[in-house]
């Protein structure tokens, strides 16, 4: 999970470095990358592409891209850690989600936690003057998105291969960012062509180090929590790479959505438990 949440964090300086570029065409490279990986292994392991539930997984694609470019988007307009720390709130609106479309409830004792994470967000926003109100729109359009995709996934369940699901999301993201990104492309140079390798290649080992980090537990809580550290080192990043500014009450906000989010995730797995 540490290798996990630092793969994505390199991957969100990489977004973060690339602002000059319009977020379709980061869309379509940082997906492109993680493409040419996963239709190789999925052709080199003779798993069927196309899936079951074929409807599911083109709707989990266009959600997941429409999420991912608003996040893009949001990182124009935020200091990278606060964009990375509102997009988590993306379970409060899963949760939402899940009592209308899974028929699941929540308990009271979730409210409070969703409560204390948007009470960061308040903070974030009433007290960081570099939190602007675009970005803010931006970014919680992409965690109610994600909220969705977590939905989704849920339906989908163990009726896919992990590898199938991936590669529905990527190729309808190339295709996507490719054709929005037409008006607005800006020829790569020098090392820009390593940035934008590196974007799809931090995103899949981000995924892949997840996913083997939940199959070696037995308990997913025992884990879960570990993969709010990609605030951190974003946080880290942004100080030191970009010369990002948090104040006191910034670190605080971010810390109280942190905290919120872990809590009702330890929750769940102990009810489910």
């Amino acid at each position: 999970m540490l290798f996990s949440t630092l793969s994505f964090a390199c991957m969100n300086s990489i977004v973060k470095h690339l602002t000059h570029i319009s977020a379709f065409q980061i869309v379509f490279f940082r997906s492109l990358g993680t493409l040419l990986i996963t239709l190789t292994l999925i052709l080199k392991n003779r798993i069927p592409f196309l899936g079951n539930n074929k409807k599911l997984l083109v709707l989990r694609g266009l959600v997941g891209v429409t999420s991912m470019t608003f996040f893009f988007m949001s990182v124009k307009y935020l200091p990278i850690a606060t964009a990375v720390s509102l997009r988590y709130i993306a379970p409060i609106f899963a949760a939402i989600f899940a009592v209308f479309l899974l028929k699941e409830s929540i308990k009271p004792i979730q409210w409070l936690f969703f409560a204390m994470a948007f009470g960061g967000v308040v903070i974030l926003k009433g007290f960081d003057n570099q939190v602007s109100v675009t970005g803010l729109i931006l970014v919680f359009i992409s965690a109610i998105f994600s909220g969705l995709v977590y939905v989704l996934l849920s339906k989908i369940g163990n009726t896919e291969h992990p590898l199938v699901v991936v590669n529905y999301f990527m190729v309808i993201s190339v295709i996507i960012g490719g054709i929005l990104s037409i008006r607005t492309w800006v020829n790569p140079i020098g090392i820009e062509w390593g940035l934008f390798f590196g974007l799809g290649v931090f995103g899949y080992f981000g995924q892949l180090f997840m996913t083997k980090a939940f199959h070696t537990v037995s308990s997913a809580s025992q884990i879960a929590p570990l993969k709010y550290l990609e605030t951190i080192f974003t946080l880290l990043f942004g100080i030191f790479i970009f010369s990002e500014v948090y104040t006191f009450l910034s670190i605080l906000g971010i810390v109280l959505i942190i905290t919120g989010l872990i809590l009702n995730a330890k929750f769940k797995a102990k009810v489910n438990s």
